[in-house]
């Protein structure tokens, strides 16, 4: 038999508008109730969890302790996940609603975001998806603080994280891009060495660029950057003007770039493994219906993404 649980819901959700608010004072305004209520509950629930949540300063107002912030994204999960066990015993729980915090890699954003938004108004209405765009360390930091609920990225730098559950919904294969004049333009497919005389132009994101630098040394020979930048698209136009080739993993729909270039893609003989991209999220978390609906409609979007 399992030990009985310490504290309630009403103390975590007063605990929580303390938190908001700053105030136990404007707590008690919010929820309607006498602030020595609130005050009560907060102390009960510090005395039964034997930690303290609070660092209360005369005229400077309430502020949260480590043990508080992480309380506070845990009394968050564990209150909405509340709110989804009552509507589903009430059997109202096919709404799917409420918000979801999603972490998407930079350079995945522009070919997974779109049709997810498009898909999620057209089938859950009642979902507001808040995305952050980062790169993979900075959505991993993301992840451990519960700014989150899950991240989309690459495969690459999430063991360097803390404990992390992930799941591959695609892979996507290293290949090449050079201007449309290009002597291999018309080749259909390359070997790097091919192109090892020549300056790469180097997507110079954390962990991206150890791997497409990987690819170039593993033909024995030291890739040339000779151009560099943070921007997918920069290095699309970049190359399109003829001042190097480079090695990317999401193909366009257009070989043309923003400033009017044209592009060949040439399929990589020997590209290695590839990327593969992926649904992350704290090891131990329970997701909400909502943020499980966004996750299936990302495999759904990864699955279409594949077909032939």
């Amino acid at each position: 038999m399992t030990s009985p649980v310490g504290f309630t819901l009403v103390q975590l959700r007063y605990f929580l508008v303390a938190a908001e608010r700053g105030s136990m004072t404007e707590a008690s305004a919010e929820l309607h109730i006498a602030q020595s209520a609130v005050s009560a509950a907060v102390y009960n629930l510090e005395r039964d969890l034997q930690v303290q949540l609070f660092v209360r300063r005369r005229g400077r107002g309430l502020t949260l302790t480590p043990a508080g912030e992480r309380l506070r994204q845990q009394a968050r999960d564990l209150l909405a996940r509340a709110r989804e066990v009552e509507r589903e015993a009430r059997g109202d729980g096919g709404t799917v609603s409420g918000p979801v915090a999603v972490g998407c890699f930079v350079t995945l954003a522009p070919y997974y975001l779109p049709p997810l938004f498009s898909e999620c108004t057209r089938r859950y209405p009642g979902i507001e998806i808040d995305v952050v765009e980062a790169e993979t360390d900075q959505l991993v930091q993301a992840l451990a603080a519960g700014r989150i609920d899950f991240a989309l990225t690459y495969g690459l730098g999430l063991s360097a994280g803390p404990d992390l559950r992930s799941e591959t919904i695609a892979r996507a294969p290293a290949y090449v891009i050079v201007s449309a004049d290009h002597p291999l333009a018309g080749h259909g497919s390359v070997d790097l060495v091919e192109l090892s005389a020549e300056p790469l132009v180097l997507l110079d994101l954390p962990h991206s660029r150890d791997y497409f630098r990987s690819l170039v040394a593993a033909t024995g020979t030291a890739p040339d950057v000779r151009y560099r930048t943070q921007s997918y698209e920069t290095v699309r136009s970049l190359v399109a003007r003829g001042l190097g080739y480079s090695v990317l993993n999401q193909r366009p729909a257009t070989s043309q770039t923003y400033s009017g270039g044209e592009l060949a893609e040439l399929q990589l003989r020997d590209g290695g493994p590839p990327l593969e991209v992926k649904i992350a999220s704290l090891e131990g978390m329970t997701q909400t219906a909502r943020a499980r609906a966004v996750m299936e409609l990302l495999r759904e979007i990864a699955a279409r993404s594949t077909e032939v």
